[in-house]
């Protein structure tokens, strides 16, 4: 620290008189400085290092028709369905990506993963505009309705984007530094984003993964035509920086970075296939020396040659013509064409500018209807250029599942998470497709899983200073707490009380309890409820959330129902921030989805092992967003919306004068229906975990009480088949007491379950 006197006084007048000080000090005082930097309003070191145990929600593995052969390696591999029950699972995980990383790079997964080689390649799409990242659209019969954000994800990204763009690269910054320590030593990452965060993501990069490590900055031209309006030019690419994880001191020290030394240096160093010759671009050839160089034609026929300056044998020409390969214009002064040049030639070798993939049309085969889905033959560049087979490919911003879905198709481990419910939705029926048309081709395909935070710690929300000191914010953390569920009880038409551990308010003999407003509730949470219960002698009680684990439902009110209590789930509507609504009392909390199964037994033929169906007959939902009066009042002449309201998505049309109907678009309780699968032996396979024991730091096995849902049948809604089935095949099993569960997932990526017992 080199400060001269007049310096040392200035300091300590500008702290005594509380004052900020110059900018210059920060060079003078820190020794970390670098030549350039990225500096943001609260910018920290700090790196999120929490340790949350992940919970198998459900396993999924499309069951193979035919048993695996009998040898050792895959009797270990598959049991008697011939359904996967050891090597890795791929992993499919919803929640918050900082909290999921963090708990992968320091918790217990993460020497499974480093087992498997590491993590090689990490390709993440971040969200760039909060707007178009959460409003679904769904489809309705021929009609659609706009489903909004729910309130997680829209506290989650109004907090990243709503502060402007410091707090953007606060979360970026944070996220990317974990996704580095993941990483393979060898491993990269590809970040693709657009002309809004370029320049930030840039700087970033190089901050965290050193300049050094930049291997490309590519450009995707991703749509062509006119875009141009009258204040700019068309925007028509997005940017996708390609770092390495290791700089690499002896490949910077060769002299001749193109060298045959230096090239196979990089091969045994760097996982990158394009240097083989193994990428090209669609583009067409236009090097003319690329072409076979023989003695040159300069007419066959009567025409001209195929293109100028390109050479061609007699015996050529006659060959292509033989096999119907060459194109007659009626004029001959033309050139003659080839019908299948790309035949010929695979193309160029990919360059940084990418002008041969295209922005996927809606009627594409690989379309999901989900916004900012990427086209797979993008993702595939990607993935053969920085991955092998049987790699672990990773991405913690999924969305719909693009890069999933090509790793798989590519015989890749993968990874992926994403904070939308939707999206893990999306991105399971997709992944189950991708299983189906492998088993029919054939080909060899992995489980997967899906998984959240079992357990999460309540963490500040929107609205609390980050730049006050701890104890400060502290006390605007509890402050902002009471205010929240003041507000909730006051919609909720609910008296406060005092001195309960996890009650807040009391309503018709029920008391309550209001979850977080950034986290769903955990089955932590409920758990501490029913403790509660059980000592204070509570009998009713409610729980309100805007949003519940996956996975938590019924087990959580059959085990409070075991125990003497009723315990009732309901969801907080958006309206709760609206005051007017609130003032009149408009709000209305909805309860979870119900489920109504009949099961069919079968007894067995001569001898034979006897078999059960499930049938799902009634499914209820109270689902609301938006109301009939609001959208009334809203519309112009001549216009309609579509709203949800009470657990039925109503269209509501204004003609020209002024006269408003309404259409109700659900008309059957199938039409809320997306997708649901079974599981014909629940309790089948216990969910075991890996645990760090605290006395030796040692890892052990434990159960956690709970049974992992076993995918065995499924039915579901895509974008070419909107039909669903509602009564499995007939289904084998062993005479005995069966406890079979039936999860159904609404058309908004909301999930419930049912469990019912069966004797066989």
């Amino acid at each position: 620290m080199k400060l001269n006197g007049s310096e040392k006084r200035e300091i300590i007048k500008l702290i005594e008189a509380d004052k900020a000080l110059p900018d210059k000090y920060r060079f003078f005082l820190f020794d970390d400085k670098r030549e350039v930097e990225l500096v943001w309003n609260g910018k920290t070191n700090e790196v999120c290092n929490l340790v949350l145990p992940f919970q198998v929600i459900e396993q999924i593995d499309e069951p193979r028709a035919e048993k695996p052969e009998d040898t050792s390696s895959q009797m270990a591999l598959f049991d008697e369905r011939g359904r996967q029950k050891a090597g890795w699972t791929n992993k499919l995980i919803w929640g918050d990506n900082k909290l999921i990383l963090s708990s992968l790079k320091n918790g217990t997964l993460r020497e499974e993963i480093e087992n498997q080689g590491g993590i090689k390649l990490i390709y993440i799409d971040p969200p760039f505009d909060v707007g178009a990242d959460f409003s679904m659209d769904i489809e309705i019969g021929e009609d659609t309705f706009t489903k909004k954000p729910n309130m997680l994800e829209e506290l989650a990204y109004r907090d990243t984007w709503g502060k402007g763009a410091d707090s953007f690269i606060a979360m970026i910054y944070e996220r990317l530094v974990l996704m580095r320590d993941l990483l393979a030593e060898d491993g990269s990452i590809y970040v693709h984003c657009d002309w809004r965060v370029n320049g930030y993501i840039r700087l970033v990069l190089n901050e965290i993964f050193g300049e050094s490590n930049f291997v490309n900055e590519i450009i995707w031209r991703r749509r062509g035509g006119a875009l141009n309006n009258f204040k700019s030019l068309g925007a028509i690419t997005d940017t996708i920086f390609f770092y390495r994880k290791s700089e690499d001191s002896i490949f910077n020290s060769l002299k001749t970075k193109d060298s045959e030394e230096a090239k196979q240096y990089i091969k045994e160093r760097f996982i990158y296939n394009d240097g083989d010759g193994r990428l090209y671009s669609r583009d067409p050839v236009t090097n003319p020396s690329s072409a076979p160089t023989q003695s040159l034609i300069y007419e066959y026929k009567g025409y001209k040659p195929p293109a100028k300056g390109w050479a061609f044998s007699l015996e050529t020409m006659k060959k292509w013509d033989s096999e119907g390969r060459l194109y007659f214009p009626s004029d001959k002064t033309q050139r003659i064409r080839r019908k299948t040049f790309l035949d010929e030639y695979e193309g160029q070798p990919v360059q940084n500018l990418w002008t041969d993939i295209y922005v996927i049309n809606s009627q594409a085969y690989e379309s999901v209807n989900y916004p900012t889905q990427k086209p797979e033959a993008l993702i595939e560049r990607i993935i053969k250029a920085s991955s092998n087979e049987n790699d672990i490919v990773a991405d913690f911003f999924a969305g719909s599942g693009t890069a999933l879905a090509v790793a798989e198709k590519l015989n890749r481990k993968w990874i992926g998470s994403d904070l939308g419910k939707f999206a893990i939705h999306t991105t399971r029926k997709r992944m189950i497709q991708v299983q189906r048309q492998l088993k029919k081709d054939g080909n060899a395909f992995r489980a997967f899983e899906i998984l959240n935070l079992g357990k999460y710690e309540r963490v500040h929300y929107i609205g609390v200073n980050v730049n006050l000191r701890e104890e400060e914010r502290q006390k605007q953390l509890e402050q902002k707490e009471k205010d929240f569920v003041a507000l909730i009880l006051k919609a909720y038409k609910a008296e406060p009380i005092e001195n309960f551990k996890c009650f807040q308010g009391k309503k018709a003999g029920r008391f309550v309890a209001a979850g977080p407003v950034n986290l769903p509730v955990t089955r932590l949470f409920a758990e501490e409820i029913i403790l509660e219960c059980r000592e204070k002698r509570i009998s009713r009680a409610d729980i309100l959330a805007f949003e519940f684990e996956m996975g938590l439902f019924p087990n959580i009110q059959e085990e409070a129902k075991s125990k003497g209590i009723d315990l009732a789930m309901k969801y907080i509507p958006r309206e709760v921030f609206d005051k007017r609504a609130v003032e009149k009392n408009q709000v209305v909390f909805h309860d979870v989805s119900y489920i109504e199964v009949k099961p069919d037994v079968r007894k067995g033929k001569k001898g034979g092992l006897p078999s059960i169906a499930v049938e799902l007959t009634d499914f209820s939902v109270y689902y609301s967003q938006d109301s009939v009066d609001n959208a009334s009042e809203s519309l112009k002449n001549g216009k309609n919306k579509i709203v949800a309201e009470s657990g039925r998505i109503i269209k509501v049309s204004k003609d020209k004068e002024g006269i408003v109907s309404k259409e109700i678009l659900t008309k059957n309780w199938t039409d809320w229906i997306d997708y649901w699968s079974v599981d014909f032996d629940f309790e089948n396979k216990r969910e075991i975990v890996r645990v760090r024991n605290q006395a030796g730091g040692e890892t052990e096995e434990v159960w956690t009480g709970d049974f992992i849902f076993e995918n065995e049948w499924q039915s579901f809604r895509t974008k070419k088949d909107r039909t669903i089935e509602l009564k499995t095949p007939f289904h084998e099993c062993r005479p005995g007491r069966y406890k079979i569960a039936v999860k159904v997932v609404d058309i908004f990526g909301n999930d419930t379950m049912r469990i019912i017992e069966v004797r066989v």
